[in-house]
């Protein structure tokens, strides 16, 4: 595809044991501020969208790259939109490849659907062994004149991990209140909020993720969830709720917890708000 709406290429390496970047080029709807040191080892970098959403026929492409031993946080400054496409899906596709050692948490902000939306996400993470994802997303239903949940028409979000070359994860979720009841049995069971939260790295264990289900099982609110362990070192968390803000809080839990056992520092606080 030759006539993306917006097109980002970023690139960090390590230099003395410093994270910094060594290619950017964005051009159309997708800009990226220049990188923050929260931490000051490695970089923070905020996604912008100037159009403030996602229009009829929409496409991006994201590539990132991380060499060995670098880390960044990558994240958006604020959620992103998909309006009404009455014509074709919006669609956004990232290629990601870390190199050993380099450790990237990818998290963004909440996906917004509104009515008459669709929307087709492909993420392919390429990891070498040694390296290390830390990836959210949470899929929020937008306001509608009826007042209904399920108004868009579909989104459909795929993760595909290789490591070492070999594709161990497939990740499909895909959401049709436009030809199923999202209500029933197998799909959303009462609840309108979605929230995935993938880990990949050789420090997780059976003693983390059993901290971390007994860290989720303590926070408030009306939510169900489960953890799965992956073909690789690693594990999935899916979690499903009435608001976005309730798994918001689970997985900013679940990460502080994964900070504090990897790196034993707290996760850097974003500054959106």
């Amino acid at each position: 595809m030759s006539d993306w709406t917006g097109v980002l290429d970023l690139a960090a390496e390590e230099r003395q044991g410093k994270t910094v970047t060594k290619k950017l080029y964005f051009r159309g709807a997708f800009k990226i501020q220049r990188p923050i040191y929260h931490h000051p080892m490695y970089p923070s970098y905020y996604i912008l969208n100037p159009g403030g959403g996602y229009l009829d026929g929409d496409t991006y492409r994201m590539r990132v790259s991380l060499e060995k031993d670098a880390r960044m946080l990558l994240t958006t400054q604020s959620a992103t939109k998909v309006y009404k496409t009455p014509n074709k899906h919006a669609y956004q596709e990232s290629e990601i490849h870390l190199k050993e050692g380099s450790f990237l948490e990818y998290l963004p902000d909440p996906l917004i659907a509104y009515k008459d939306a669709r929307y087709f996400q492909k993420n392919i993470f390429r990891m070498e062994k040694g390296a290390a994802l830390l990836y959210s997303d949470i899929l929020t239903p937008g306001w509608s004149p009826e007042g209904k949940h399920f108004s868009y028409d579909s989104l459909r979000l795929i993760n595909e991990i290789y490591y070492d070359e070999e594709l161990l994860v497939f990740d499909h979720i895909k959401l049709d209140p436009k030809e199923k009841h999202m209500n029933g049995l197998g799909f959303m069971e009462g609840f309108t909020h979605l929230g995935s939260f993938i880990v990949v790295g050789d420090q997780v264990n059976t003693e983390l993720i059993d901290q971390l289900y007994e860290t989720i099982s303590q926070q408030s609110g009306d939510f169900k969830f489960g953890i799965s362990s992956l073909m690789v070192p690693g594990f999935s968390i899916r979690v499903m709720a009435n608001a976005t803000q309730v798994i918001e809080r689970i997985f900013a839990a679940s990460h502080y917890l994964i900070s504090q056992e990897w790196f034993a520092t707290k996760p850097s606080f974003l500054r959106k708000y």
